[in-house]
């Protein structure tokens, strides 16, 4: 009896870690009601992460709130958290909502992003300081406090854009706000390798989501259906 419990202990835990590799782990996901960082969040939760869904404003309120009853149903445990990741005061306010509801953190991901298809002639002013401010300033902010945060062997994770490999016209703002992240991602990742963090930058291409249509053309929508068609 005594030789045989820990063995049978043993595979349990094994087969349950397998089965949820992130049980115990608590991940901060910015922007993590809607589109990408909507789908971010239950999946981190379907291998078993607690999830602080962060969400800009009102609007998007009921959106996190969604997600927190889609994780609650696959029996995991979720807060939400609200502020606008450009500002780092508010930034430093999440990362603490997030310490507070779990003790800690293991996975910080931001989705948070603008897109804007202008040509360069037509941008004004105020177009670029807020495509910067959200793209560029509130990702070097969420990477500082992510790096002071994030406990040893986590893993954090910025999203960026295939665009930044594209030869194209009227992303001038939206790739040219999201290139310093990619650089940033990179001296994050050498500054925290002592502590065994993994530092990383995710660019997808275009996805079906309400961020990309109002900006693309019916050229770029049949594009996608195309794709999609073809994935099927």
């Amino acid at each position: 009896m005594t030789t045989t419990e820990p063995t049978t202990t043993e595979s349990t835990a094994t087969e349950s870690t397998a089965a949820l590799p992130l049980r115990g782990k608590t991940a901060l996901v910015g922007a993590g009601a809607k589109n990408l960082g909507g789908l971010i969040s239950r999946q981190l939760a379907a291998q078993g992460a607690n999830v602080v869904v962060h969400y800009h404003s009102e609007g998007s309120r009921s959106a996190a709130e969604e997600v927190v009853a889609d994780v609650k149903k696959l029996g995991g445990r979720a807060v939400i958290v609200s502020g606008d990741l450009s500002v780092p005061d508010r930034i430093v306010e999440v990362f603490d909502a997030a310490a507070e509801a779990f003790g800690g953190l293991d996975i910080a991901v931001n989705t948070v992003g603008k897109v804007l298809r202008k040509p360069i002639a037509e941008t004004s002013e105020d177009e670029y300081d807020q495509m910067f401010d959200v793209n560029s300033k509130a990702a070097f902010f969420f990477l500082r406090e992510a790096g002071k945060r994030v406990a040893d062997n986590g893993s954090i994770i910025t999203i960026v854009t295939s665009l930044l490999a594209a030869y194209t016209d009227g992303y001038s703002t939206y790739a040219g706000s999201k290139s310093p992240v990619e650089h940033f991602t990179r001296a994050a990742s050498k500054e925290l390798a002592a502590r065994q963090i993994a530092v990383n930058a995710i660019a997808p291409g275009p996805m079906d989501t309400p961020f990309f249509y109002p900006q693309e053309t019916p050229s770029a929508w049949s594009f996608i259906s195309r794709r999609q068609w073809a994935l099927d």
